[in-house]
């Protein structure tokens, strides 16, 4: 299974039937976005290192090495920075 780095603090394993957003909710974060389908951009991040596949068509514009987690999955390992994303709160 791939890998995902994020901004160079955690590193999560992918599984391979969810998106990047999805996986990263799996993993008990709370990534930042709006619409789940590449309209609206507020999950946009840059992919540093590594190969994404999109599986829903691109609305928002995107530049350079930049994608948008909640339309792609990891193809490889992949390293990905400026990812804005919050961590669940535990209860007690």
């Amino acid at each position: 299974m791939p890998r995902i780095k994020i901004n160079k603090l955690v590193s999560i394993e992918s599984n391979r039937s969810n998106t990047i957003l999805e996986t990263m909710e799996s993993a008990g974060l709370l990534p930042e976005y709006n619409c789940r389908d590449g309209h609206c951009g507020a999950c946009r991040c840059k992919l540093d290192a590594g190969e994404v596949e999109y599986v829903g068509f691109a609305m928002a514009y995107t530049q350079g090495n930049e994608i948008l987690p909640c339309i792609c999955k990891a193809k490889t390992d992949v390293v990905l920075s400026q990812v804005n994303y919050s961590l669940k709160e535990k209860r007690a």
